[in-house]
């Protein structure tokens, strides 16, 4: 026989060794090994990451928003804010926080403790808002004729237009 003529398996002598190398390949290898305990840790340790990634993301696109909507174009200015921001005054702090709409910039809390029947007047005159009845009511720890509570106070948001009552601290 040539090296051209079919042997009696029909194969070439280069397809038969070729056949008997795939086969010694397919039976001499190892199954490969997985560590799927590592695995895991991995998968944990990278969920873990990327969820405080992205909490710190929101937390500071929620900041940046915040800031942007105190400083933006849109937002009044300072001379045109009828408030001043609400500051914690004891237990009762949120009766004198009047929430006003202030369109898609949301409410924007007004601190009226402490201030006077006219400056709150002039808030209210400024910020378009009418002014209803002013009662003096009897509050430990306040000063005479002074902004005791506002009604409707907080959480209640308070539209252009509304009707907002006082009550002043009467000594």
């Amino acid at each position: 026989m040539s090296s051209q003529d079919p042997r009696s398996s029909g194969c070439t002598p280069f397809e038969e060794e070729l056949i008997d190398a795939m086969k010694n390949f397919a039976h001499s290898t190892d199954s490969p090994a997985f560590d799927t305990a590592g695995m895991v840790h991995r998968t944990r340790r990278r969920r873990a990451t990327l969820i405080a990634g992205v909490a710190t993301a929101l937390i500071v696109a929620g900041g940046g928003t915040a800031l942007a909507s105190r400083t933006g174009s849109t937002t009044p200015t300072t001379a045109e804010k009828p408030m001043t921001t609400a500051t914690a005054k004891g237990s009762d702090y949120k009766r004198a926080i009047l929430l006003l709409s202030y369109g898609k910039q949301g409410p924007v809390a007004v601190d009226f403790t402490g201030t006077d029947l006219q400056t709150a007047q002039g808030q209210l005159l400024k910020a378009g808002l009418h002014l209803g009845t002013v009662v003096k009511t009897e509050s430990p720890g306040c000063k005479q004729a002074t902004v005791v509570e506002v009604t409707p106070h907080a959480p209640k948001i308070v539209e252009t237009g509304d009707t907002v009552n006082l009550k002043l601290c009467a000594g």
